[in-house]
């Protein structure tokens, strides 16, 4: 009788991220990136939308992720940070931008 490996699939530009039960109440820094595709006004907009910055705001953080290759966006519980990084992915995603943002515990 032979055994076979099951297929794998690499999907690239996935991240896991293992928190413990614990540590879901404890706040993350939303972080977002600079790229060179996204529009400027579609990453204001992202912000706007989804993180509920005002328009100052998000003209701040679009610059200073422009200028120094990221910024902070805002600091929410992991569960809150997490749907709302999800959401604003899949809107990039949808219209072809590779604008993507991260968590990291806020320390």
């Amino acid at each position: 009788m032979s055994t076979q490996n099951p297929d794998t699939r690499v999907i690239p530009d996935v991240t896991y991220v293992v928190v413990n039960r614990e540590d879901l109440e404890k706040p993350y820094r939303v972080i977002v990136e600079n790229d060179d595709v996204t529009p400027m006004g579609f990453v204001v907009m992202v912000l706007r939308l989804f993180f509920g910055l005002s328009m100052a705001e998000a003209m701040n953080v679009m610059l200073t992720a422009h200028t120094q290759g990221r910024a902070l966006v805002t600091t929410l519980p992991f569960e809150e940070a997490q749907d709302r990084v999800y959401s604003a992915h899949t809107v990039a995603r949808e219209e072809g931008y590779p604008l993507t943002f991260y968590l990291e515990p806020d320390e």
